[in-house]
């Protein structure tokens, strides 16, 4: 029997992560993240939602969402993992199960989290210490809030105005931001979410370390 849509209630945020199976990798190269950015937008315009963040890592990947429709959300996730397994299938030769159970979701209060939860998926990379800086890194949203580069998936953080008066102060604000966290990292509990929802910095690090040497670096 198969089993029902995942119900989110539509008109609020969502942080939604989506893990390879047991933790393998599901990206390998450019080319992989760029399919799947491809395959997300293909199908965000057959069943819209509002993106404010995403970034994609090696073995998993985070977005930040506002529900319209909760089922054409879980419909969208639903045509987004199949394809993308499709896609790793045809080249790597995949047999086996690909992602870790269904997508997971978090409720995100309408409030500041919403910034504080964007910059923790876009700081995932440097915790990871893949990459030292989130300028580094290509696969996520950083780039669009923080230098203004043109991203059409996206839809403005909805605080992210109150960061400046233009958005040059805005962007500059927002990198501000980032680096600031960038020092606080060691031994830090960063919030997200829901006040109750905490995240143990360390636990990312230990998680990613064996991709510190990543490939996809800005050269």
């Amino acid at each position: 029997m198969p089993r029902q849509a995942r119900f989110l209630p539509p008109d609020n945020i969502f942080h939604i992560m989506c893990r390879g199976n047991n933790g393998n990798d599901i990206f390998h190269s450019p080319l992989d993240y760029l399919k799947y950015l491809e395959l997300l937008d293909r199908f965000k315009a057959e069943h819209p939602f509002d993106l404010f963040h995403y970034c994609l890592m090696t073995n998993h990947i985070h977005l930040v969402v506002r529900v319209h429709e909760s089922n054409e959300f879980s419909t969208f996730m639903k045509k987004l993992n199949l394809a993308y397994f499709k896609h790793y299938q045809k080249e790597y030769g995949w047999a086996g199960h690909f992602w870790q159970d269904r997508f997971k979701s978090k409720l995100v209060t309408q409030d500041i989290y919403l910034i504080q939860c964007g910059k923790y998926i876009e700081l995932n990379p440097v915790r990871a210490e893949m990459v030292s800086s989130p300028e580094e890194y290509l696969w996520s949203s950083y780039h669009y809030y923080a230098h203004g580069k043109a991203n059409r998936r996206l839809t403005r953080d909805i605080f992210y105005d109150t960061l400046g008066k233009d958005d040059s102060s805005r962007q500059a604000a927002y990198a501000k931001i980032l680096v600031e966290e960038i020092f606080s990292f060691s031994n830090k509990v960063v919030a997200q979410g829901e006040r109750k929802e905490v995240y143990n910095a360390n636990r990312r690090f230990d998680y990613h370390q064996d991709h510190k040497n990543s490939p996809y670096r800005k050269s």
